[in-house]
């Protein structure tokens, strides 16, 4: 997949969030590694930590991210969100795309991880293509209420072209 080919899903996701030259970043389920691509490009010191529960996906996004995890700058691990440790603090923005789990069941566990890794002021930035402004709506309508419960504030919710949820630990 060329730079040109990246999906547009991807592009505005981490255009939205703003990466800085600092920043630390996780990805949650990053697939064969396109974003983590992006966000290195916006990285000046800072780092990405990419995971995914796929094996083969983590190959081709260490294929694919071979200079930047060469340098250091991304960092990409064989794992699912619930297993994966980090420290506290870790992370100045996490971000996901496609990742349902956010809201087809309760994601308290995983909210407690994120909350830990986040650092204070740490942004959580969930993202999702909708096969149609219904499914969208649905999204937009049940995330806020879950990350809330899981003692985020939320900063904001889009719904079109892509449903964005942003929000910040309480």
């Amino acid at each position: 997949m060329t730079a040109a080919s990246t999906p547009d899903r991807l592009v505005r996701a981490v255009e939205a969030m703003a990466v800085g030259p600092a920043d630390r970043v996780l990805e949650i389920g990053c697939g064969r590694g396109a974003a983590v691509a992006l966000v290195c490009a916006r990285l000046a010191g800072g780092t990405i930590t990419a995971i995914d529960r796929s094996q083969t996906a983590i190959a081709a996004a260490k294929e694919r991210n071979a200079a930047a995890t060469a340098a250091g700058t991304a960092v990409l691990h064989v794992t699912s969100l619930e297993d994966a440790a980090f420290e506290d603090g870790a992370f100045d923005k996490v971000f996901a795309v496609n990742v349902n789990l956010f809201w087809v069941r309760s994601p308290a566990r995983e909210l407690r991880l994120i909350s830990r890794w986040l650092a204070p002021g740490g942004g959580l930035h969930l993202f999702w293509q909708a096969p149609g402004d219904a499914k969208a709506a649905e999204i937009a309508a049940k995330v806020p209420p879950a990350l809330t419960e899981g003692g985020f504030h939320i900063e904001s919710v889009t719904a079109s072209p892509l449903v964005r949820v942003t929000a910040r630990r309480s």
